[in-house]
């Protein structure tokens, strides 16, 4: 189960979302990932929060600094889970964070570093079609 802490966190950042306040939404992001007590949650629970805010729809293009502000801080607990865990998923979470951020050379190679390693496991999977998609955009 997902710690009080963070249910709090993103219920209020969905909250603001829904109310059509994503400056709001990307703020509170940016402190619910700075802050050290998101980095004692359960690794699963991670994830989810941080797939919530980089997967979204309709992120502005170009981004503006409070959604540049909320993947800077999106980028220090993945590259935690990344080296814990060798996830291709969170592989592919940093790299699009890196491609919001405008840094693609890295993200290409965290794509496919994150490709690698789901092609060992399951090369027919969806997530393998995913991060080769990303790769070739790159």
């Amino acid at each position: 189960m997902a710690s009080e802490f963070l249910v709090k966190s993103v219920k209020s950042i969905v909250a603001l979302s829904k109310s059509g306040d994503s400056d709001g939404a990307y703020r509170g992001y940016r402190d619910l990932f700075s802050d050290a007590e998101f980095a004692s949650c359960r690794p699963e629970d991670q994830r989810q929060a941080l797939k919530l805010m980089i997967l979204a729809k309709g992120v502005p293009s170009p981004p503006n600094e409070t959604v540049l502000e909320a993947h800077r801080a999106a980028v220090g607990p993945l590259t935690e889970l990344v080296s814990q865990h060798a996830e291709p998923s969170d592989h592919e979470l940093l790299g699009v964070c890196h491609v919001v951020l405008g840094n693609e050379e890295s993200a290409s190679s965290i794509f496919k570093a994150g490709l690698a390693i789901e092609r060992e496991r399951d090369p027919s999977s969806v997530l393998c079609g995913s991060l080769m998609k990303r790769v070739s955009m790159l």
